[in-house]
């Protein structure tokens, strides 16, 4: 399949069966996040796998995803991200936005099902994992296989903007 019928094939999915991930297909979504490019090849990112049941018990206490038989913790490391000189800016969400677009497509290719949730309690989530004061959670995925109807490839007609809307060619 191409690429764009991958990306049109990808939900987020809210209801899970409780089927766990094979550790095959885990390896996989992990690779997948490590090829990732990110700025400087700095490769801040460090991911938490939650799959064990007292770990989704703690992953509830801060975040929801859906019952989903497996966590994957994004996380980034200020002291190592790709900082712009000209202002400074970090990228270290950036990268972690890449190797997150990375894992949820490899699940998506691998007919799992993903929810990507940002809205989660950072410090809840910083506590219960132990993670280090440099670090930051920035993103956590739901992975497994999706209990319910898929949403439909065709959905982006009507759920997207036009591209007329959000390209523009040579200036703004």
């Amino acid at each position: 399949m191409d690429f764009l019928e991958l990306a049109k094939r990808r939900y987020s999915s809210r209801k899970y069966k409780s089927l766990p991930v094979e550790m095959e297909k885990l390896a996989k979504i992990l690779e997948a996040g490590r090829v990732a490019p990110t700025g400087a090849n700095t490769q801040p990112q460090r991911i938490i796998v939650v799959r064990e049941a007292a770990g989704l018990e703690k992953l509830k206490k801060g975040a929801n995803i859906h019952g989903a038989p497996l966590g994957l913790i994004i996380c980034g490391d200020h002291k190592a991200s790709w900082k712009r000189p000209y202002d400074g800016k970090d990228i270290l969400e950036l990268d972690s936005a890449i190797v997150t677009t990375h894992m949820v497509m490899e699940a998506t290719d691998l007919e799992l099902d993903s929810i990507w949730v940002c809205y989660f309690d950072p410090e809840i989530i910083k506590t219960e994992f132990k993670i280090p004061d440099n670090y930051e959670a920035l993103s956590i995925i739901g992975i497994g296989y999706g209990d319910g109807p898929k949403a439909s490839p065709d959905r982006h007609d009507k759920a997207r903007k036009p591209l007329e809307d959000t390209v523009f060619y040579e200036s703004f």
